[in-house]
């Protein structure tokens, strides 16, 4: 497979829970669900610790944890609701890498984000919206993960939010190995089209809130130009 084909599966993945969430369920049977469809639809393992999905809700939503920690609770999903699901599929140790912040109103997930009736969710997955077009329209090929940290950063703050990532970083490197990953962080002086392909996937909140949001996907520069995978 190719790094599309196995990004085509989290992200069909995700589509695929977003008609199954409802009220009431567990986040393990979410999980597992997820699990279930990327083998179904090509994995045939996962590359983060063993953990094909993590899956948080509710004030879970602000937890940044290494995969070595992660335990998904037994939280059950209410019918309004915050849920971030983030996939880890592989095939041949070729990685996808994929999440997303989905919102349960009167227990259906939203489609629409402009239609999110709860004004603080809706406004974190806009500004999500707003750092990956960010992220396009600033990142070149001479663009090092510094510069990206530092830029993106400063504009997460401008804007009222902040960065919860357990280490502060926005991403990393898809390489074969997981300990092989570099960031986008602090000190990385390395260009970004120095490698194939990298995440991005700003983990934010607003001070002081029990909600977090984070929207990933896999970026890699074609003829100079910085392309969503």
């Amino acid at each position: 497979m190719k790094y599309a084909e196995v990004q085509k599966i989290a992200k069909d993945t995700i589509e695929f829970i977003k008609t199954k969430i409802t009220a009431g369920m567990k986040l393990t049977d979410i999980r597992q669900l997820c699990e279930d469809k990327m083998l179904e639809l090509g994995a045939d393992s996962f590359w983060y610790w063993d953990i094909g999905a993590f899956v948080f809700a509710g004030d879970e939503t602000t937890v940044s944890v290494s995969g070595r920690e992660y335990v998904t609770s037994d939280k059950i999903i209410a019918s309004d609701d915050i849920i971030t699901i983030d996939l880890s599929p592989q095939n041949n140790n070729i990685w996808g890498d994929y999440a997303r912040t989905l919102i349960l109103e009167n227990g259906s997930v939203a489609d629409d984000i402009n239609s999110i009736r709860n004004n603080e969710w809706r406004r974190g997955l806009l500004m999500e919206e707003e750092l990956h077009k960010e992220l396009v329209a600033f990142a070149t090929p001479q663009t090092t993960f510094e510069e990206l940290y530092y830029h993106i950063n400063r504009l997460i703050v401008s804007h009222g939010f902040i960065n919860f990532d357990f280490l502060g970083n926005l991403g990393h490197s898809i390489v074969k190995d997981k300990n092989d990953r570099i960031y986008t962080e602090k000190g990385n002086k390395a260009l970004l089209s120095s490698v194939d392909y990298f995440t991005f996937e700003p983990h934010i909140s607003v001070p002081n809130s029990k909600y977090g949001y984070k929207n990933e996907n896999i970026y890699y520069f074609n003829s100079g130009k910085l392309i969503e995978l």
